[in-house]
């Protein structure tokens, strides 16, 4: 009898597991569905027709079939379906993008630098992103592209007067020009007469010469020039669909009325009752839909009849001991 026991009570606990299985179960041909982003009721026509309009927004991804277009009711009145719209909202995506650019010089004064280059620029990039980006002016730099020598001729000229003789020997060999030493190349002589201090005549030579050296320079062969360019660009995308359901109305049809026979009766006779208006019609409520407790609640008695019945056919057994 103790096995019967235990088998009575496994059973109930199976069926008690089932009952709160079927009561979580959802109902036949429900379906995933999406939410309105947001609902707007509003008159519409001569008639003032009330009508809904419930929009969705999805991404390209998701599929607009599962928009819940079924008919339903609300404040006495059935709305349904008239149309569906889409649209494909455009956005706009916004970057900040630097763009270098390089070009060469002839000189690394960045003043004359600036004025040559341009303040704004137009850029498409690779993605697609366009914009005007401008000028940083902190971003300039100058680099040198390479160095060369140069050797340069130098010459200079002395006047030496009032020699007594036209000889080299009394020419200096070199001098000093610049700070750059130099050295006799060429002489030329001229004479002139004077006269001592006797007053006999004298020659007197003037001795132009000529000297020359070379010098070396070191120059940049040139220069190049890098700038940025900054700013935002954009580019219109789609990421967006926005769908609106359009729900006309009409007035829900009544609930079938009591059949003949069973009305009901005040309970004062002559208690005469008023005519029917439009506010007491509509004061009737729907009654609560209870068909989804119906099998849970059934399951519930079943286990709760056995589970007593097994307890009942246990004392006896024990009492007949």
């Amino acid at each position: 009898m103790k096995r019967i026991f235990t088998i009575l009570c496994a059973l109930a606990l199976v069926m008690a597991g089932s009952a709160t299985a079927l009561a979580a179960e959802p109902e036949a041909g429900q379906s995933a569905s999406y939410y309105p982003v947001s609902v707007e009721e509003y008159t519409y026509g001569d008639f003032d027709e009330l009508r809904i309009n419930k929009t969705y927004q999805l991404s390209l991804a998701d599929d607009p079939s599962l928009i819940p277009t079924e008919d339903f009711i609300r404040n006495g009145r059935r709305y349904y379906l008239l149309d569906m719209t889409r649209k494909d909202e455009v956005g706009v995506d916004i970057q900040t993008h630097t763009e270098t650019v390089t070009k060469p010089s002839d000189t690394n004064s960045l003043e004359a630098i600036l004025q040559r280059l341009d303040a704004e620029m137009e850029v498409t990039t690779e993605d697609g992103y366009v914009g005007i980006l401008r000028l940083d002016h902190t971003s300039v730099q100058v680099t040198t592209d390479g160095y060369a020598t140069k050797t340069s001729t130098l010459t200079a000229s002395r006047s030496y007067p009032n020699l007594s003789e036209a000889d080299t020997s009394l020419i200096p060999k070199s001098i000093e020009d610049k700070g750059k030493t130099l050295t006799l190349g060429d002489v030329k002589w001229s004479e002139s007469m004077d006269v001592d201090g006797e007053g006999n005549p004298v020659t007197r030579y003037t001795a132009t010469a000529s000297y020359t050296g070379t010098a070396s320079s070191r120059y940049a062969t040139g220069y190049t020039v890098s700038a940025s360019y900054t700013g935002e660009v954009s580019k219109a995308n789609c990421a967006v669909v926005t769908y609106t359901a359009i729900f006309g109305s009409e007035k829900a049809p009544e609930e079938s009325k009591a059949p003949d026979g069973d009305e009901q009766h005040d309970s004062d006779p002559g208690q005469t009752e008023g005519p029917n208006t439009a506010e007491d019609s509509d004061a009737v409520k729907e009654p609560a839909n209870l068909s989804g407790l119906k099998r849970p609640v059934m399951i519930g008695v079943v286990v709760l009849a056995l589970g007593v019945g097994g307890m009942f056919a246990y004392k006896k057994f024990r009492e007949r001991r």
